[in-house]
């Protein structure tokens, strides 16, 4: 029989079947070692992943004579990715538990990683707090990106300035006015310092009885945030980078913290940028939530609201009910799909 020759991608892909069944051949023993080393396990139980550090997890006890007490788990390699926030069934074990199954989820917070995947970032989340600053610089595009996020994981989010001690002559009105246009169109936004303690009561009473997440650039005074708001936790806090004017990575890893008076606050890491190339077009529009009074309107069915005559958001940006900067940011955004 006469060989076949196989392409380049023929090769590549066979090559990569090849390593998924060797690594899920891995992920396998390693599951079945866990299971074996443990002497006993223990009965089954409800759990809350506090925070996960690669194939291990931080898993709180909801019940039981341990409950509230945190224990190191693994999780079986069956399951999907789980996240800071999961509700679980988990066992303890010696030297770790095992966490045998993820109940179901009220929300999901993900997104794109460097490597085209979606990746999970919270779970069972109400309300997301995009933190900005005067340093680094606040950039609306990536405000706008975690809103459409936001809305498409129909989550309520709340726009926080921290480090409001560091406004001055030459940042006020840029900021205020940031501001000021995500309040116009029905946003919360507020203004914080954990530095003086301004804001930091009226945050507390926004975020009781809920589960709340910090997103935001690195070098926002999110772990900061956090300190002052559980005194007594003292998270790592990190620097600005004077070179180039960017935080440096301090949280490496999502992690929830219990407010005494209830409610509950997930630091995720911070982020220079937030692809989106996972949505659709029509995602994209829902996030812009000033531009549903204006859906359906165009003359063509098919407008991309750019050069099109009768586009009906090209009118209302003339007529000043959208602002020009977020009609922008929608198109930078668009434009980023096809990239």
């Amino acid at each position: 029989m006469k060989k076949k020759h196989l392409n380049r991608r023929q090769l590549w892909r066979i090559q990569k079947i090849q390593a998924d069944y060797a690594a899920r051949a891995r992920r396998n023993v390693v599951a079945s070692d866990i299971e074996v080393a443990s002497n006993a396990l223990g009965p089954e139980e409800k759990g809350l992943v506090i925070s996960h550090f690669g194939q291990q997890l931080d898993i709180e006890a909801l019940e039981g004579e341990h409950a509230g007490k945190i224990f190191r788990c693994h999780q079986r390699s069956n399951l999907e990715p789980l996240v800071t926030g999961d509700h679980v069934i988990w066992q303890r074990g010696e030297p770790t538990g095992i966490v045998i199954a993820n109940l179901q989820r009220s929300s999901l917070l993900q997104r794109p990683n460097n490597f085209g995947e979606l990746k999970p970032v919270a779970a069972n989340i109400d309300k997301v707090i995009i933190v900005i600053a005067p340093e680094p610089q606040a950039h609306a595009n990536l405000i706008d990106r975690y809103l459409v996020a936001a809305e498409n994981s129909q989550l309520h989010p709340l726009i926080l300035l921290n480090k409001a001690d560091l406004l001055n002559d030459s940042n006020n009105n840029e900021l205020l006015t940031l501001l000021n246009c995500y309040a116009a169109i029905g946003y919360p936004v507020l203004k914080v310092s954990s530095k003086s303690g301004e804001g930091i009561k009226a945050l507390q009473t926004c975020l009781k009885g809920q589960t709340s997440i910090f997103v935001g650039q690195s070098g926002v005074g999110k772990s900061a945030l956090v300190n002052a708001l559980l005194p007594g936790v003292n998270t790592l806090e990190g620097s600005l980078s004077k070179a180039k004017d960017k935080g440096r990575h301090t949280t490496t890893s999502a992690r929830l913290f219990h407010f005494p008076g209830g409610g509950d606050l997930i630091d995720s890491p911070g982020i220079r940028e937030f692809s989106m190339w996972h949505m659709k077009p029509e995602e994209v529009f829902k996030g812009f939530i000033e531009f549903q009074d204006f859906a359906g309107l165009c003359k063509f069915r098919d407008c991309q609201h750019k050069q099109e005559p009768g586009c009906a958001l090209k009118a209302a940006v003339a007529e000043g009910k959208i602002d020009a900067l977020r009609m922008q940011s929608y198109q930078q955004i668009l434009q980023s799909l096809n990239e």
